[in-house]
């Protein structure tokens, strides 16, 4: 299928491209999640959730024997695995949970495979055993968690007012929502190697660059003696906020409106 090739039809087909990384097909996802309207029409909603054309996902022309009543060939996606974690959630239902689960797992298997790619035997060993101690605790957690949802249902989700909000917010308010100060925040997310610091503005780390998770703002205001103070500040955007979500409820930290 245009340069994809399969990688898992266990749940939900997942593919492996060119380059090696492992995708799914958005129609596939759509179907798999049983949604109740057309594929274009929920799309079109998801991308407006903050994902990116030629970041989070790519077009997938279709073959000749799957074309539209019209007479076209119907417009498909292909989704980075990220993008269909977040799509997952954000259906808040059992089915989602369970496909979310499963590509969970399958980015798992996959650095567990490349752990055999280490020449070094005693290396190699070394790498599989750390491996699959992360497995398993990923599962547990995993199930942690879908338990912890079954029980915030009844309450306001902190997706649900994340997706409200579609202008990018600073870190001091999204450290409020933790019922953290903004520098606890940030020195939190810097412990978990999401941002370090440069001067005085904290900056992302080189593998969280470039998924539209910040937007730099500059802000200015003028002193009682007529200076104009420049400030530099890193804010979130609605998909950087869904990113934190996913990486700290991950790491037991949970908003306070999901809190007990």
């Amino acid at each position: 299928m245009n340069g994809l090739t399969i990688f898992s039809t266990d749940l939900i087909p997942v593919y492996t491209t060119s380059t090696g990384e492992k995708v799914v097909i958005g129609r596939e996802l759509h179907a798999s999640l049983k949604i109740g309207k057309d594929y274009s029409s929920w799309f079109r909603k998801m991308v407006d959730y903050g994902f990116k054309k030629n970041e989070d996902f790519t077009l997938l022309p279709r073959s000749g024997e799957q074309k539209g009543s019209g007479g076209h060939n119907k417009i498909d996606h292909v989704l980075k695995f990220d993008m269909a974690k977040h799509i997952c959630m954000i259906q808040r239902t059992e089915k989602g949970k369970e496909i979310r689960q499963k590509l969970i797992e399958l980015e798992k298997a996959v650095q567990i495979r490349d752990s055999y790619l280490i020449e070094d035997p005693i290396e190699r060993a070394k790498a599989w055993i750390k491996e699959e101690q992360e497995r398993r605790s990923l599962i547990e957690t995993t199930k942690i968690q879908e338990q912890q949802l079954l029980e915030f249902q009844p309450k306001a989700s902190y997706y649900d007012k994340v997706l409200q909000s579609k202008e990018a917010i600073r870190t001091k308010v999204i450290a409020g929502d933790y019922g953290m100060s903004a520098q606890k925040f940030n020195k939190k997310l810097n412990e978990l190697h999401v941002q370090y610091k440069v001067g005085n503005t904290w900056v992302l780390y080189r593998e969280h660059q470039g998924n539209g998770y910040t937007q730099t703002k500059t802000f200015t205001k003028e002193t009682d003696n007529g200076y104009v103070i420049t400030n530099t500040h890193t804010c979130w955007t609605q998909k950087g906020r869904l990113f934190l979500y996913d990486l700290l409820k991950s790491n037991g930290i949970l908003p306070v409106i999901e809190q007990e």
